[in-house]
């Protein structure tokens, strides 16, 4: 059995097999083949990629990380309150997607935490309020739920969770669980 827990996390790179991705999501697979190279080249996202040290070039999954401003109008009204009257700077998961040959191994989790650690760091020097994802499906919504997500609205396929979320507790103990 595969050892998971060693999963190395770093930049997409030309040295990454992008064209033997793949997750049953075809939306996914096809930005990763196609699309992500293009988005990194142009500044638009950071593509970040799990690969097992032993096998470097095997995408196991990956995600997009950018930032992006939401309306104020977006957060729900008992956030929204205590903020200035401005769009709010937050970072943005576009994706995240683990290889069928890897699912319910805990490779999504830990891709997740990597994203928060990520943004986390940035956070010390730019503002950022939350974190953000797309729920591409019901199955993702309920992902990222489990980790304290709650959507923007009745109406958006979009999650969030302030990152004020981690003031206290550098990583939420339901992110740390059976991932340590």
């Amino acid at each position: 059995m595969t050892n998971f827990r060693n999963l190395v996390i770093a930049p997409l790179n030309a040295a990454h097999d992008r064209a033997g991705f793949h997750c049953n999501v075809e939306a996914l697979d096809q930005y990763i083949h196609k699309q992500a190279g293009q988005d990194i080249r142009r500044r638009i996202s950071r593509i970040f990629v799990a690969t097992l040290p032993d096998n470097p070039k095997e995408v196991m999954g990956y995600y997009s990380l950018s930032t992006l401003s939401i309306e104020l109008s977006q957060l729900p009204e008992k956030l929204a309150r205590k903020l200035p009257k401005q769009p709010v700077p937050v970072a943005l998961i576009g994706r995240l997607a683990v290889s069928k040959n890897a699912l319910g191994c805990g490779i999504g989790k830990m891709l997740l935490v990597d994203a928060i650690k990520r943004t986390l760091t940035v956070s010390d020097q730019i503002a950022i309020y939350a974190m953000v994802v797309d729920a591409i499906n019901d199955n993702a919504k309920g992902f990222y739920e489990q980790f304290g997500f709650a959507r923007l609205s009745d109406d958006s396929p979009r999650l969030f969770l302030p990152l004020k979320s981690f003031e206290d507790n550098p990583v939420p103990i339901n992110l740390l669980q059976s991932h340590a």
